[in-house]
Protein backbone atom coordinates (compact mmCIF):
# COMPACT_ATOMS: atom_id res chain seq x y z
CA UNK A 1 0.00 0.00 0.00
CA UNK A 2 2.58 2.01 1.06
CA UNK A 3 4.49 1.30 -2.26
CA UNK A 4 1.63 2.54 -4.61
CA UNK A 5 0.90 5.24 -2.49
CA UNK A 6 4.79 6.83 -2.99
CA UNK A 7 4.51 5.56 -6.88
CA UNK A 8 1.78 7.80 -7.10
CA UNK A 9 2.94 10.99 -5.30
CA UNK A 10 6.39 10.55 -7.29
CA UNK A 11 4.15 10.64 -10.70
CA UNK A 12 2.39 13.44 -9.47
CA UNK A 13 5.48 15.13 -8.79
CA UNK A 14 6.78 14.72 -12.35
CA UNK A 15 3.60 15.68 -13.96
CA UNK A 16 2.76 19.01 -11.61
CA UNK A 17 5.31 21.71 -13.21
CA UNK A 18 3.99 21.36 -16.84
CA UNK A 19 0.86 21.15 -15.67
CA UNK A 20 1.19 24.32 -13.73
CA UNK A 21 2.43 25.81 -16.43
CA UNK A 22 0.26 24.91 -18.76
CA UNK A 23 -2.58 25.74 -16.08
CA UNK A 24 -1.28 29.54 -15.53
CA UNK A 25 -1.11 29.94 -19.43
CA UNK A 26 -4.77 29.07 -19.81
CA UNK A 27 -6.08 31.13 -17.12
CA UNK A 28 -3.77 34.22 -18.50
CA UNK A 29 -5.46 33.69 -22.17
CA UNK A 30 -8.67 33.28 -20.82
CA UNK A 31 -8.90 36.22 -18.52
CA UNK A 32 -7.01 38.19 -21.53
CA UNK A 33 -9.82 36.59 -23.84
CA UNK A 34 -12.41 38.44 -21.96
CA UNK A 35 -11.80 41.79 -23.02
CA UNK A 36 -14.13 43.71 -25.78
CA UNK A 37 -11.67 43.94 -28.40
CA UNK A 38 -10.66 40.36 -28.69
CA UNK A 39 -14.13 39.11 -28.44
CA UNK A 40 -15.20 41.55 -31.48
CA UNK A 41 -12.67 40.31 -33.26
CA UNK A 42 -13.29 36.47 -32.95
CA UNK A 43 -10.27 35.79 -30.99
CA UNK A 44 -11.22 33.45 -28.12
CA UNK A 45 -9.11 32.22 -25.13
CA UNK A 46 -8.42 28.76 -26.90
CA UNK A 47 -6.58 30.60 -29.45
CA UNK A 48 -4.66 32.77 -27.14
CA UNK A 49 -3.76 29.58 -25.43
CA UNK A 50 -2.00 28.42 -28.13
CA UNK A 51 -0.47 31.62 -29.32
CA UNK A 52 0.92 32.06 -25.28
CA UNK A 53 1.74 28.65 -25.67
CA UNK A 54 3.96 28.96 -29.24
CA UNK A 55 6.08 31.93 -27.53
CA UNK A 56 7.04 30.13 -24.66
CA UNK A 57 7.75 27.29 -26.02
CA UNK A 58 9.92 29.03 -28.47
CA UNK A 59 11.60 31.07 -26.22
CA UNK A 60 11.58 30.15 -22.56
CA UNK A 61 10.56 26.65 -22.45
CA UNK A 62 13.37 24.79 -23.52
CA UNK A 63 15.54 25.64 -20.87
CA UNK A 64 12.60 24.01 -18.36
CA UNK A 65 11.53 21.31 -21.08
CA UNK A 66 13.45 18.72 -18.61
CA UNK A 67 11.28 19.18 -15.66
CA UNK A 68 7.83 20.05 -17.74
CA UNK A 69 8.20 17.84 -20.35
CA UNK A 70 5.78 15.07 -18.47
CA UNK A 71 3.21 17.46 -17.59
CA UNK A 72 2.91 19.58 -21.07
CA UNK A 73 2.38 15.98 -22.74
CA UNK A 74 -0.47 14.99 -20.19
CA UNK A 75 -2.01 18.16 -20.53
CA UNK A 76 -2.14 17.49 -24.63
CA UNK A 77 -3.03 14.27 -24.56
CA UNK A 78 -5.00 13.50 -21.53
CA UNK A 79 -6.18 17.04 -20.62
CA UNK A 80 -7.26 17.20 -24.32
CA UNK A 81 -9.54 14.13 -24.63
CA UNK A 82 -10.67 14.79 -21.08
CA UNK A 83 -11.48 18.21 -22.47
CA UNK A 84 -13.57 16.62 -25.55
CA UNK A 85 -15.63 14.34 -23.36
CA UNK A 86 -16.75 17.22 -21.76
CA UNK A 87 -17.42 19.25 -24.43
CA UNK A 88 -20.49 16.95 -25.10
CA UNK A 89 -22.38 18.56 -21.69
CA UNK A 90 -22.42 21.41 -24.89
CA UNK A 91 -24.30 19.47 -26.97
CA UNK A 92 -27.67 16.73 -27.37
CA UNK A 93 -28.42 14.75 -29.65
CA UNK A 94 -30.91 17.33 -31.72
CA UNK A 95 -27.50 19.15 -32.18
CA UNK A 96 -25.68 16.06 -33.92
CA UNK A 97 -29.29 16.23 -36.43
CA UNK A 98 -27.92 19.16 -37.68
CA UNK A 99 -24.53 17.18 -39.27
CA UNK A 100 -26.57 14.25 -40.09
CA UNK A 101 -25.61 11.84 -43.02
CA UNK A 102 -24.86 15.08 -44.55
CA UNK A 103 -21.80 15.57 -42.51
CA UNK A 104 -21.12 11.65 -42.49
CA UNK A 105 -20.83 11.78 -45.92
CA UNK A 106 -18.34 14.54 -46.53
CA UNK A 107 -16.05 13.27 -43.54
CA UNK A 108 -16.08 9.93 -45.33
CA UNK A 109 -15.17 11.95 -48.52
CA UNK A 110 -12.53 14.16 -47.45
CA UNK A 111 -10.58 11.19 -45.42
CA UNK A 112 -10.71 9.23 -49.00
CA UNK A 113 -9.50 11.40 -50.97
CA UNK A 114 -7.03 13.47 -49.17
CA UNK A 115 -5.49 10.04 -48.08
CA UNK A 116 -5.36 9.02 -52.10
CA UNK A 117 -3.97 12.26 -52.85
CA UNK A 118 -1.54 12.25 -50.45
CA UNK A 119 -0.08 8.34 -51.42
CA UNK A 120 0.05 8.64 -55.52
CA UNK A 121 1.25 12.42 -55.23
CA UNK A 122 3.65 11.53 -51.97
CA UNK A 123 5.64 8.57 -53.92
CA UNK A 124 5.19 9.40 -57.90
CA UNK A 125 5.64 13.11 -58.22
CA UNK A 126 7.45 13.93 -54.35
CA UNK A 127 9.33 10.71 -54.27
CA UNK A 128 8.80 10.29 -50.87
CA UNK A 129 9.28 6.88 -49.54
CA UNK A 130 5.52 4.85 -48.94
CA UNK A 131 5.33 4.74 -45.36
CA UNK A 132 5.92 8.62 -45.07
CA UNK A 133 3.71 9.54 -47.47
CA UNK A 134 1.14 6.94 -45.63
CA UNK A 135 1.91 8.98 -42.66
CA UNK A 136 1.63 12.22 -43.73
CA UNK A 137 -1.89 11.56 -45.38
CA UNK A 138 -3.42 9.62 -41.95
CA UNK A 139 -2.77 13.11 -40.31
CA UNK A 140 -3.78 15.43 -43.00
CA UNK A 141 -6.85 13.11 -43.62
CA UNK A 142 -8.37 12.08 -40.20
CA UNK A 143 -7.03 13.55 -37.14
CA UNK A 144 -3.58 14.89 -37.32
CA UNK A 145 -0.67 13.67 -34.91
CA UNK A 146 -3.12 11.21 -32.99
CA UNK A 147 -3.75 9.59 -36.33
CA UNK A 148 -0.12 9.35 -37.19
CA UNK A 149 0.69 7.74 -34.21
CA UNK A 150 -2.37 5.40 -34.44
CA UNK A 151 -1.14 4.31 -38.46
CA UNK A 152 2.42 3.55 -37.20
CA UNK A 153 2.04 0.25 -36.29
CA UNK A 154 0.05 -0.40 -39.20
CA UNK A 155 2.25 0.46 -41.99
CA UNK A 156 5.69 -0.47 -39.59
CA UNK A 157 6.81 3.39 -39.84
CA UNK A 158 10.16 4.40 -38.53
CA UNK A 159 10.91 6.80 -35.64
CA UNK A 160 11.83 9.52 -38.14
CA UNK A 161 9.35 9.12 -40.52
CA UNK A 162 7.01 9.31 -37.30
CA UNK A 163 8.48 12.31 -36.84
CA UNK A 164 8.76 13.84 -39.75
CA UNK A 165 4.88 12.75 -40.74
CA UNK A 166 3.66 14.68 -37.17
CA UNK A 167 6.01 17.78 -37.87
CA UNK A 168 4.14 18.56 -41.21
CA UNK A 169 0.81 17.77 -39.51
CA UNK A 170 1.19 20.58 -36.82
CA UNK A 171 2.96 23.30 -38.68
CA UNK A 172 0.01 23.41 -41.23
CA UNK A 173 -2.87 22.27 -39.00
CA UNK A 174 -1.69 25.43 -36.98
CA UNK A 175 -1.77 27.43 -39.77
CA UNK A 176 -5.37 26.42 -40.54
CA UNK A 177 -6.26 27.22 -36.93
CA UNK A 178 -5.80 30.60 -37.84
CA UNK A 179 -6.49 31.17 -41.47
CA UNK A 180 -10.27 29.63 -41.37
CA UNK A 181 -11.81 31.78 -39.31
CA UNK A 182 -10.19 34.93 -41.11
CA UNK A 183 -11.54 33.31 -44.67
CA UNK A 184 -14.70 33.86 -42.36
CA UNK A 185 -14.64 36.96 -41.49
CA UNK A 186 -13.26 38.11 -44.80
CA UNK A 187 -15.01 36.21 -47.20
CA UNK A 188 -18.47 36.18 -45.13
CA UNK A 189 -21.31 34.18 -46.89
CA UNK A 190 -19.29 34.20 -50.25
CA UNK A 191 -17.49 31.45 -49.21
CA UNK A 192 -18.64 29.07 -51.36
CA UNK A 193 -22.18 28.83 -49.48
CA UNK A 194 -20.42 28.09 -46.48
CA UNK A 195 -20.87 31.62 -44.68
CA UNK A 196 -23.34 30.32 -41.88
CA UNK A 197 -21.78 28.98 -38.89
CA UNK A 198 -22.95 25.93 -38.77
CA UNK A 199 -22.04 25.65 -42.51
CA UNK A 200 -18.84 26.89 -41.07
CA UNK A 201 -18.24 24.65 -38.73
CA UNK A 202 -19.04 21.03 -40.93
CA UNK A 203 -16.43 23.06 -42.91
CA UNK A 204 -13.73 23.08 -40.40
CA UNK A 205 -14.81 19.94 -39.08
CA UNK A 206 -14.09 17.76 -41.73
CA UNK A 207 -10.92 19.72 -42.79
CA UNK A 208 -8.64 20.71 -40.46
CA UNK A 209 -6.05 18.36 -38.88
CA UNK A 210 -5.86 17.94 -34.69
CA UNK A 211 -9.12 18.09 -32.73
CA UNK A 212 -7.71 20.89 -30.58
CA UNK A 213 -6.98 23.08 -33.65
CA UNK A 214 -10.63 22.50 -34.68
CA UNK A 215 -12.08 23.22 -31.10
CA UNK A 216 -9.91 26.65 -31.63
CA UNK A 217 -11.17 27.48 -35.25
CA UNK A 218 -14.51 26.84 -34.15
CA UNK A 219 -14.59 28.83 -30.77
CA UNK A 220 -13.10 31.48 -33.31
CA UNK A 221 -16.64 31.90 -34.83
CA UNK A 222 -19.01 31.19 -31.83
CA UNK A 223 -20.98 28.42 -30.05
CA UNK A 224 -22.87 27.06 -32.95
CA UNK A 225 -19.39 26.99 -34.87
CA UNK A 226 -17.36 25.22 -32.13
CA UNK A 227 -20.29 22.83 -31.69
CA UNK A 228 -21.31 21.67 -35.20
CA UNK A 229 -17.11 21.69 -35.93
CA UNK A 230 -16.93 19.18 -32.78
CA UNK A 231 -19.36 16.98 -33.95
CA UNK A 232 -17.97 16.92 -37.54
CA UNK A 233 -14.67 16.33 -36.33
CA UNK A 234 -15.55 13.78 -33.82
CA UNK A 235 -17.67 11.75 -37.26
CA UNK A 236 -14.23 12.17 -38.52
CA UNK A 237 -12.09 10.84 -36.01
CA UNK A 238 -14.44 7.99 -35.76
CA UNK A 239 -13.36 6.77 -39.41
CA UNK A 240 -9.84 6.20 -38.02
CA UNK A 241 -10.87 2.73 -36.86
CA UNK A 242 -12.54 1.57 -39.99
CA UNK A 243 -9.55 3.70 -41.87
CA UNK A 244 -6.76 1.39 -39.83
CA UNK A 245 -8.81 -2.01 -40.41
CA UNK A 246 -8.77 -1.47 -44.15
CA UNK A 247 -5.31 -0.09 -44.57
CA UNK A 248 -4.08 -3.12 -42.31
CA UNK A 249 -6.15 -5.68 -44.36
CA UNK A 250 -5.18 -3.70 -47.71
CA UNK A 251 -1.29 -4.27 -46.76
CA UNK A 252 -1.42 -7.71 -45.56
CA UNK A 253 -3.01 -8.82 -48.57
CA UNK A 254 -0.16 -7.12 -50.32
CA UNK A 255 2.39 -8.85 -48.61
CA UNK A 256 3.96 -6.19 -46.60
CA UNK A 257 2.93 -7.50 -43.11
CA UNK A 258 2.82 -11.07 -43.50
CA UNK A 259 6.09 -11.99 -42.00
CA UNK A 260 5.62 -10.12 -38.71
CA UNK A 261 2.53 -10.45 -36.50
CA UNK A 262 -0.63 -8.16 -36.99
CA UNK A 263 -0.38 -4.70 -34.70
CA UNK A 264 -3.15 -3.80 -33.01
CA UNK A 265 -5.58 -1.02 -34.23
CA UNK A 266 -5.68 2.17 -31.91
CA UNK A 267 -9.42 2.62 -31.43
CA UNK A 268 -10.32 6.82 -29.81
CA UNK A 269 -12.02 5.65 -26.68
CA UNK A 270 -12.45 9.36 -26.19
CA UNK A 271 -14.61 9.85 -28.94
CA UNK A 272 -16.68 7.26 -27.11
CA UNK A 273 -16.77 9.14 -24.29
CA UNK A 274 -17.65 12.26 -25.86
CA UNK A 275 -21.10 10.32 -27.41
CA UNK A 276 -21.46 9.33 -24.00
CA UNK A 277 -21.71 12.64 -22.52
CA UNK A 278 -23.68 14.19 -25.42
CA UNK A 279 -26.20 10.82 -24.65
CA UNK A 280 -26.83 11.83 -21.15
CA UNK A 281 -26.98 15.80 -21.85
CA UNK A 282 -29.89 14.64 -24.06
CA UNK A 283 -31.79 12.42 -21.48
CA UNK A 284 -31.25 14.19 -18.56
CA UNK A 285 -31.98 17.71 -17.85
CA UNK A 286 -28.94 18.86 -16.04
CA UNK A 287 -29.11 21.79 -13.15
CA UNK A 288 -27.57 25.17 -15.14
CA UNK A 289 -25.85 25.84 -12.23
CA UNK A 290 -23.85 22.51 -12.99
CA UNK A 291 -23.63 22.73 -16.58
CA UNK A 292 -22.49 26.43 -15.95
CA UNK A 293 -19.80 25.13 -14.15
CA UNK A 294 -18.68 22.07 -16.03
CA UNK A 295 -18.64 24.41 -19.30
CA UNK A 296 -16.15 26.74 -17.64
CA UNK A 297 -13.95 23.37 -16.48
CA UNK A 298 -13.98 22.29 -20.00
CA UNK A 299 -13.05 25.57 -21.31
CA UNK A 300 -10.12 25.53 -18.75
CA UNK A 301 -9.13 22.15 -19.47
CA UNK A 302 -9.49 22.97 -23.08
CA UNK A 303 -7.39 25.81 -23.13
CA UNK A 304 -4.34 23.57 -20.72
CA UNK A 305 -4.69 21.47 -23.97
CA UNK A 306 -4.11 24.28 -26.23
CA UNK A 307 -1.19 25.85 -24.17
CA UNK A 308 0.19 22.66 -24.28
CA UNK A 309 -0.07 22.20 -27.98
CA UNK A 310 1.54 25.86 -28.21
CA UNK A 311 4.40 24.62 -26.05
CA UNK A 312 5.52 21.31 -28.29
CA UNK A 313 5.39 23.72 -31.47
CA UNK A 314 8.62 24.93 -31.82
CA UNK A 315 9.48 26.79 -35.05
CA UNK A 316 12.08 24.79 -35.93
CA UNK A 317 9.84 21.84 -36.83
CA UNK A 318 9.72 23.02 -40.52
CA UNK A 319 13.76 22.74 -40.67
CA UNK A 320 13.39 19.25 -39.38
CA UNK A 321 10.59 18.12 -41.74
CA UNK A 322 12.86 18.74 -44.80
CA UNK A 323 11.32 20.18 -48.25
CA UNK A 324 9.47 16.98 -49.63
CA UNK A 325 7.46 16.27 -46.55
CA UNK A 326 6.63 20.12 -46.22
CA UNK A 327 5.61 20.49 -49.99
CA UNK A 328 3.28 16.93 -49.64
CA UNK A 329 1.84 18.47 -46.36
CA UNK A 330 1.13 21.83 -48.29
CA UNK A 331 -0.53 20.33 -50.83
CA UNK A 332 -2.85 18.66 -48.70
CA UNK A 333 -2.97 21.49 -47.26
CA UNK A 334 -4.23 23.09 -50.06
CA UNK A 335 -6.44 20.55 -51.17
CA UNK A 336 -8.37 20.60 -47.98
CA UNK A 337 -9.44 24.14 -48.15
CA UNK A 338 -10.38 24.03 -51.96
CA UNK A 339 -11.36 20.53 -52.09
CA UNK A 340 -12.91 20.99 -48.64
CA UNK A 341 -15.13 23.54 -49.92
CA UNK A 342 -15.96 21.58 -53.17
CA UNK A 343 -16.74 19.01 -51.12
CA UNK A 344 -18.88 20.13 -48.75
CA UNK A 345 -20.61 22.60 -51.32
CA UNK A 346 -21.45 19.65 -53.38
CA UNK A 347 -22.90 16.92 -50.87
CA UNK A 348 -24.84 19.50 -49.66
CA UNK A 349 -26.40 20.62 -52.48
CA UNK A 350 -27.35 16.88 -53.25
CA UNK A 351 -28.22 15.78 -49.67
CA UNK A 352 -29.14 18.41 -48.03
Amino acid sequence: MREAQNARMATLRTLLPGVALTAVIALLAIGLGITSWLQSHGISALTLAIVLGIAVGNSVYPQIADSSSHGVQFSKQTLLRLGIVLYGVRLTFRDVEHVGMVGVIIDTVVVCSTFAIAWFLGTRLLGLDRRTAMLIGAGSSICGAAAVMATEPVVRGRADQVATAVSTVVVFGTIAMFLYPALYHLMGSGLAGLGSPAAYGVFAGSTIHEVAQVVAAGRAIGEQAAATAVITKMVRVMLLAPFLLGLSMYLAREGQSTSEPRARISIPWFALGFVAVTALNSLVTLPPALTAMATSFDTFVLAMAMAALGLTTHISAIRTAGIRPLALAGILFVWLIAGGIAINAGVTALLG
